[in-house]
């Protein structure tokens, strides 16, 4: 189970949203390029927040506006031809750049952190490089879980907004990042496996 399970719900409600914005002449990749552009100032925003820890709250909602961004570029490529390979690299590229620039500044954020976030940015490059791997190789593009890209940022915001609450619980981090590490990898793991049953029975058809 995955929140990318939720993905066709969340796109009808931002379908409205998303013909808007064709109308008015946006283009996929202007929303791809924006999304990443967002990464980068919250990601650098974040640096700060051990010292001002209300900084900390923009990461949940920056993390669903880009869930929603990463959504709507996707439903204006396909529904509004306006898919390229240009916007194929974007879109992959982009998505692991904005994960290191959102993720590797949490190693600043408490004690013990530094590893954990490292690695954490890392599963989630790995996540999406295993993901593409399979289209690379002729299958599909696999969006398995349980660590795929919404499910890193539910697991981020949540902590962001907690902690906020509760700063006591900046304690956990380093352990939550360890935790969500390992289930990207195993989420690694699961993307490749599939993929390549997927070109096994292509083969055998």
């Amino acid at each position: 189970m995955s929140v990318y399970d939720l993905k066709p719900r969340f796109q009808a409600l931002l379908c409205p949203l998303a013909n808007g914005l064709a109308r008015a002449g946006v283009t996929a990749n202007a929303v791809t390029v924006a999304a990443m552009i967002g990464s980068f100032a919250v990601g650098g925003a974040c640096l700060l927040a051990r010292a001002h820890p209300p900084l900390l709250l923009l990461l949940p909602g920056w993390l669903f506006l880009r869930m929603a961004l990463n959504a709507i570029d996707g439903m204006l490529a396909r529904e509004h031809g306006m898919k390229t390979r240009l916007g194929g690299v974007l879109n992959e590229v982009g998505d692991v750049l904005s994960d290191s620039a959102l993720y590797l500044p949490l190693a600043a954020f408490t004690e013990g952190a530094l590893w954990p976030a490292v690695v954490f940015a890392l599963g989630a490059a790995l996540t999406e490089f295993c993901g593409v791997l399979g289209q690379a190789l002729g299958a599909s593009r696999h969006y398995e879980g349980p660590m795929g890209k919404s499910d890193r940022a539910l697991l981020v915001g949540a902590l962001a907004t907690a902690t906020f609450v509760f700063p006591g619980l900046a304690a956990v981090w380093p352990g939550a990042l360890w935790a969500g590490a390992a289930l990207a990898f195993f989420t690694s793991v699961r993307r490749c496996r599939a993929a390549l049953a997927e070109l096994a029975l292509k083969e055998a058809a």
